[in-house]
């Protein structure tokens, strides 16, 4: 039989490792140099087991600082519109500034509108208690209408819930597709402090335009996640 390949007998180790709690929350694994003493093997080795840790989202690299367990933060796997109303079975929504009526020139852009003005709510959400995301929702006046005395949109509301869940009970055509653009952008103030770090560093910006089954533009969500906190899986398929 074909002896087992070095990185793969490392991912093998590694993976038990943390499968077993050795590498608890805020403890980072060990280096590649450490690892290369340890074990006897490549630096190559290393970085390929590390790559397909990374891969299969057991492990998520910080540049600059090393590579820590998924335990440590909030890994989500997205493939339809259904998983993104499922984020309120494990996250929880702080409301921080209620569903209110504002001017808004680009995101009344975003969302078709022959106006500038937009509602707009903005929450952070949390798992096991660490924020990760702080989340600006904006959406057009006949829409936000349906949802103005929602309990769960006001600011210091806490639940498990999510705008569009909240949303689509009151519309007349149910949410049938998410345009979405991801980019890295640095914290501003106010991201710093809603999830706990510096002002500039590097966060991931997820951009979404959610439209309705006649393709009608309800719901325009701007977040910046943590991404020590975070890790974004999407599985893509072969169409048939």
């Amino acid at each position: 039989m074909k002896p087992e390949p070095a990185y793969q007998v490392l991912r093998r180790r590694l993976r038990e490792d943390i499968a077993a709690g050795a590498y608890p929350d805020g403890v980072r694994l060990p280096t590649e140099s450490e690892l290369v003493a340890e074990y006897g093997v490549s630096r190559q080795t290393v970085r390929r087991a590390f790559q397909d840790l990374v891969a299969d989202g057991v492990v998520y690299r910080v540049p600059g600082r090393g590579t820590y367990a998924t335990g440590r933060g909030y890994l989500r796997q997205l493939g339809s519109i259904e998983d993104l109303m499922n984020l309120s079975q494990d996250t929880t929504m702080e409301v921080l500034q209620g569903l209110s009526r504002r001017v808004d020139v680009n995101a009344a852009s975003r969302l078709g509108l022959d106006h500038d003005v937009v509602y707009t709510v903005v929450f952070r959400r949390f798992h096991d208690g660490v924020p990760f995301v702080l989340t600006t929702v904006h959406l057009p006046e006949p829409v936000a209408r349906l949802v103005l005395d929602s309990p769960a949109l006001i600011t210091g509301a806490v639940g498990t819930n999510t705008v569009i869940g909240v949303l689509e009970p009151h519309l007349g055509e149910p949410i049938d597709q998410a345009a979405q653009l991801i980019t890295v952008a640095p914290a501003e103030q106010s991201v710093a402090d809603a999830v706990g770090c510096d002002p500039g560093h590097a966060m991931l910006r997820v951009d979404r335009l959610y439209s309705d089954t006649s393709g009608t533009p309800v719901e325009l969500s701007v977040s910046h996640f943590l991404p020590e906190q975070y890790t974004y899986r999407v599985t893509l398929r072969r169409s048939s």
